[in-house]
């Protein structure tokens, strides 16, 4: 029907016969002439019809915002004065010689405007009204842009794109799976993956030594703005490599996606051990923007008498630190009252700090209610160590390890936006060296990744210290958001069955749910790894969007519905029959 799109027309096709197809975005009268705006995926140009036509003229006074059209006309140049710079197609128009009708529209439940703000879940129940948005098809022709040279990088690079199955057993992978009763095999059920991690691992095993997929995944689990219940995973796995090789190929492939379709070179990308990132920032995916940083303080507390800080000092799981926010001494008490309701999300009990008003009058330049506990001389080294000037403010935390780090980190990243103190527009990290295992509320050890992960030395030295091995992993940060994790596999039966069984999964359990793994690495299963980007919090970096769903076509709400189609939803009881599942009733409720 239409020979080219409404948004791409320029100064270019002055003088030529177009036909266009499009949606109406608005219609205006102007003095006897009518202006139409039509939209279509590429944009929005402008059609002109005067009462010269006399036919189509009758006909474009009766359309309306998002019906449907068929335009032919010619197009033109605007005068001077009707320019619009805000529109791409702003130079031109198109003189509209024949209209028709293709279909109409009802008035839709809200106004397609960008500027009209509009409740999530309303645009969510009438998705494909909202997707009309150039907000939303902007990011979806952004996402398709990305995909395609996700996909031309790779092959460059040989690597194969393999599907793998979508049902699949349960695997412990950290989530709850969904799961997919069988009908053909009574009482059991399939599982939707939550990564094709195995199955990659099985392919390289098969000698085929370069896989990519970018694929569907699927996590039961609660959800936040960069989560969905079925999300989209690039995934990349290598045979014959090492740390170096996989990372610089993700590396050079993320680069490649920032200046191909942005324009942004990244420039490099530093490494960093876990350990250094907990330490001084207090996340595993630390925000380099920021120029805060967490300083230790233990050593200046453990002989104080003020008991909130020194028990911690002197506690081996204990942490005190300290942070240093440079003319912090401007943030209003109530503001720090907020930030000390906001670090108890965290599990902090207080906030303590001290505002330093004349660094050289130990006695009454400091100002803040803990200073009265802390000897002079301790003051003095804190003032050093985090070289304190007149007008910084300094934070402390002093608690368990885990809640230091966690609400000191929290609020260094809140305090960035809060008070816009980020240096740069992008920056870029790989953090490495990450702990094989973490220990449970129940006191036995979880993998920090997955169980599939290569720790760094051998079964042995793992099997005799577990807590303290370190694995061959690596994530890859941008602007405090893990875009990829990954790590060298476990290539070798002995090592797999020792962190199994450090993980308490029995022999029988090892056989049950992973014996085909184990039976394939005694088959010369080649060294390999790989790494896993989520396409849609990738997106959502590289647009600015809030949210995921944002870039994502047909996304879920935070609670894993889909308001337009009302799923989850009801079956029937012949098809509940089939798969031989009885629902239990809801307990009544008891007044």
């Amino acid at each position: 029907m239409r020979s080219i799109y409404c948004g791409v027309l320029g100064k270019a096709d002055i003088g030529q016969q177009v036909t266009l197809c499009g949606w109406v975005d608005r219609r205006r009268d102007h003095g006897g002439v009518i202006f139409i705006d039509l939209r279509d995926r590429e944009g929005i140009v402008q059609v002109v019809f005067d009462p010269d036509a006399a036919e189509n003229f009758a006909l474009a006074d009766k359309v309306r915002p998002e019906y449907v059209l068929k335009v032919e006309g010619r197009v033109r140049a605007r005068s001077d004065a009707t320019v619009n710079p805000n529109m791409a197609t702003g130079e031109v128009e198109v003189y509209g010689s024949d209209l028709a009708i293709l279909n109409r529209s009802e008035t839709p439940p809200f106004q397609l405007d960008e500027h009209i703000s509009v409740g999530e879940d309303i645009r969510l129940k009438y998705r494909y009204l909202d997707l009309r948005r150039s907000a939303m098809q902007n990011n979806l022709l952004f996402r398709s842009k990305v995909t395609s040279a996700i996909r031309n990088f790779l092959d460059a690079e040989g690597f194969l794109d393999i599907e793998t199955p979508i049902l699949t057993r349960a695997t412990p992978e950290g989530a709850r799976d969904y799961l997919v009763p069988s009908r053909t095999h009574e009482h059991k059920f399939f599982a939707l993956p939550q990564s094709p991690q195995l199955f990659k691992q099985l392919l390289m095993v098969s000698g085929f030594d370069r896989y990519y997929q970018i694929a569907k995944c699927f996590r039961d689990e609660d959800l936040r703005a960069d989560r969905q219940p079925e999300f989209t995973q690039i995934d990349i796995e290598a045979s014959f490599i090492g740390e170096n090789d996989i990372m610089d190929i993700t590396e050079r492939m993320v680069c490649s996606l920032f200046s191909e379709i942005k324009g942004i070179d990244l420039g490099e990308f530093p490494r960093m051990s876990y350990a250094e990132a907990m330490r001084r920032f207090g996340s595993d995916k630390p925000d380099l923007r920021i120029p805060l940083e967490m300083v230790d303080v233990e050593d200046l507390m453990a002989e104080v008498e003020f008991k909130v800080f020194a028990a911690p000092a002197n506690d081996p799981d204990g942490r005190v630190a300290a942070m240093k926010v440079t003319k912090g001494g401007e943030i209003p008490r109530r503001q720090i009252d907020a930030y000390t309701k906001f670090v108890s999300i965290y599990g902090a009990k207080g906030l303590a700090y001290i505002k330093i008003n004349d660094k050289a009058d130990l006695e009454n330049g400091l100002q803040s209610p803990i200073v009265k506990f802390l000897p002079l001389p301790v003051r003095q080294a804190i003032l050093d160590r985090l070289e304190a000037e007149n007008g910084d403010l300094i934070f402390f935390g002093a608690d368990n390890h885990k809640v230091v780090s966690e609400s000191l980190g929290a609020l260094r990243c809140k305090l960035g936006e809060d008070l816009n103190l980020y240096t740069r527009e992008w920056a870029p990290l790989w953090v490495v060296d990450f702990p094989m295992f973490e220990a449970t509320d129940k006191g036995s050890l979880t993998a920090l990744h997955h169980p599939f992960t290569a720790p760094s030395g051998s079964a042995e030295s793992l099997a005799s210290k577990p807590a303290e091995a370190l694995s061959r992993a690596y994530d890859m940060v941008l602007n405090g958001t893990e875009l990829g994790g990954g790590s060298i596999r476990i290539h070798d039966q002995d090592m797999q069955q020792t962190v199994f069984s450090i993980l308490g999964i029995s022999e029988q359990e090892q056989r049950e749910k992973f014996g085909f793994l184990l039976d394939a690495l005694k088959y010369g299963a080649p060294p390999h790894g790989g790494l896993a980007f989520g396409l849609d919090r990738l997106i959502m970096l590289m647009t600015g969007a809030e949210s995921i769903r944002d870039v994502i076509a047909f996304p879920k709400t935070q609670t894993a519905a889909c308001v337009m189609t009302d799923a989850p939803g009801a079956v029937d009881a012949q098809q509940l029959q089939d798969l031989n599942i009885r629902l239990r009733k809801k307990q009544q409720e008891t007044s």
